[in-house]
């Protein structure tokens, strides 16, 4: 049972991180210096946008690929060092 305890606490953390990172968001949407911080989120090369006069559609393809190659440089480096 000792391995479930430790994965409900990973998941809070992982929660926390990502309620953390939301409020950090909102927060940076309401500075006036932060705008330029993200405005490039979602506007890379490779994010398709189709807008039309009833439609739009957008998927950021470029952004996609762009944060699971951070994250999971992040992860790699997280875990390399917890090994140790």
């Amino acid at each position: 049972m000792a391995e479930w305890a430790s994965i409900g606490k990973l998941f809070i953390v992982i929660g926390v991180v990502i309620a953390v990172a939301g409020v950090l968001l909102l927060l940076a949407d309401r500075a006036p210096w932060a705008g330029s911080l993200f405005g490039w989120f979602g506007k890379l090369p490779g994010d398709i946008s189709v807008k039309r006069d009833n439609f739009s559609f957008f998927f950021p393809l470029g952004t996609s690929l762009l944060l699971s190659v951070v994250l999971s440089l992040l992860f790699y480096a997280l875990t390399w060092i917890f090994r140790r």
